[in-house]
């Protein structure tokens, strides 16, 4: 018996594979060296878990998939792990009306002001909005 020929299936209703299926494709052997995951990386897993919990079920786990497989072909593949995640979630607290895209976007310039009055440097740029 021969061995079975990786594809990618389309989803129903588009135009050919979601950027996240690269079953088939050629890039390279997986990295499989295991690393530490940094703080910001553990306090994401800590918000997805406890906004995923069936005591505060803000969104299902499903849902943070859907808004991580809908990203565009660049932003996917410039975006690491992690970045997908916090991106999914801030996404997903807003479509849920947890809180606006305003009250974010006045934290996260708050937080950047504070990390700069310590005379650290904050990232230029901002993470675009996914269209709703």
């Amino acid at each position: 018996m021969s061995p079975a020929k990786p594809r990618n299936n389309p989803r129903d209703g588009a135009d050919g594979p979601g950027v996240h299926d690269v079953g088939g494709l050629d890039f390279g052997p997986i990295d499989r060296t295991e690393h530490d995951p940094a703080l910001w990386e553990k306090r994401v897993d800590a918000m997805l878990n406890l906004l995923v919990s069936p005591r505060k079920a803000a969104f299902k786990l499903d849902a943070h998939r859907r808004v991580i497989e809908a990203y565009r072909a660049q932003d996917y593949d410039r975006t690491e792990y992690y970045e997908k995640w916090v991106r999914s979630i801030r996404n997903l607290v807003v479509e849920q009306g947890i809180v606006s895209r305003a009250e974010v976007d006045a934290r996260v310039a708050e937080v950047a002001a504070q990390i700069e009055a310590t005379g650290r440097r904050v990232a230029p740029g901002r993470v675009p909005w996914d269209k709703p």
